[in-house]
């Protein structure tokens, strides 16, 4: 099945998969960070210290070995299974304590922040890892629009419910509780690394990969992505986590990434780079950075917990 395309961002608007991948500006001097495309658009940022000196992923790669599972377990079922799923028109509901709840068409909203949108290079970790180049813009542009409460310490994300067009999400397919939903602290939220995505490579995001619209903190397990997000609600307590309901004593809902502390079922010491075809497995393993290697960005987020007993 072919893959539904969303409508592509407007040419003004991207940075050339060329472009970016020769980009001078990419190229960082500390492993495991961020970097941003300075090339005059809509996406131009001044330089920060956030870079990253890995090697991007393919594109191929990025968009065909996915967890996606409102489209299946496997990781090459959301490119087969998302064709049908429709990613335009899309709407934004954000709430909760805020002085301005709003309901953000997802074209609208994106336009309405042109100088917060950028071009990201991030590691992400899973038991396997990536280096991705997501379009998106940090959590805090939006949050801003809509003022949350002093009362307000987390943010609570939901994705789509659609059975008809996500075949993991219905029948004997489904493999947990509908909808999936995620959450962060509301200083987890606002740091600048924390964003929300909308496209890969200068292109728009798509289907197997969030579109329209995904979380992305990458000092976290990748579990904590939430995709297709359709719901945004502040909160006083904190809110629920999918994979922290389905298995509590499995993922916790920080899930920070931490290579000293295991899963119940492996080690998260090392991790394999997708693409990096090496042994008998096909993907390099190479040793797993506390925070994903931006430990000196957000560390300060967590002094004084037990990181251990706060997983």
């Amino acid at each position: 099945m072919t893959a539904y395309r969303p409508p592509r961002l407007p040419s003004s608007e991207i940075t050339p998969k060329n472009l970016y991948l020769t980009r001078r500006s990419l190229i960082g001097a500390a492993a495991g960070g961020l970097a941003i495309a300075s090339a005059p658009s809509v996406f131009a940022a001044p330089e920060t210290d956030y870079k990253v000196s890995d090697k991007p992923t393919t594109y191929e790669d990025i968009t065909t070995y996915n967890n996606f599972y409102e489209f299946g377990t496997g990781k090459d079922d959301p490119a087969r299974n998302s064709g049908d799923f429709k990613a335009r028109p899309w709407r934004l509901e954000v709430g909760g304590l805020v002085n301005k709840p709003t309901v953000f068409g997802i074209d609208d909203l994106i336009s309405s922040i042109p100088q917060e949108e950028r071009i990201y290079r991030m590691r992400c970790v899973e038991a396997w890892s990536m280096v991705i180049p997501w379009v998106g813009f940090p959590i805090s542009a939006l949050l801003d629009k809509v003022e949350p409460l002093g009362s307000a310490k987390y943010v609570a994300f939901e994705t789509v419910v659609r059975p008809e067009e996500m075949p993991g999400q219905r029948g004997l397919f489904q493999s947990m509780p509908w909808p999936y939903v995620e959450g962060l602290r509301l200083d987890e939220a606002r740091h600048p690394l924390a964003i929300l995505a909308t496209g890969i490579y200068g292109e728009t995001l798509l289907n197997q990969n969030g579109a329209p619209i995904r979380l992305v903190v990458p000092w976290k397990y990748g579990f904590k992505g939430i995709k297709s997000i359709v719901k945004i609600t502040l909160t006083e307590e904190q809110p629920p986590s999918s994979w922290n309901l389905l298995a509590p004593n499995e993922y916790g809902f920080y899930a920070n990434v931490n290579p000293d502390v295991d899963h119940p079922r492996w080690s998260q010491a090392t991790e394999r780079r997708i693409g990096e075809a090496n042994g008998l497995f096909g993907g390099a393993r190479m040793n797993t950075l506390p925070f994903n290697g931006y430990a000196e960005e957000v560390a300060g987020l967590y002094a004084g917990m037990d990181l251990a007993k706060f997983y």
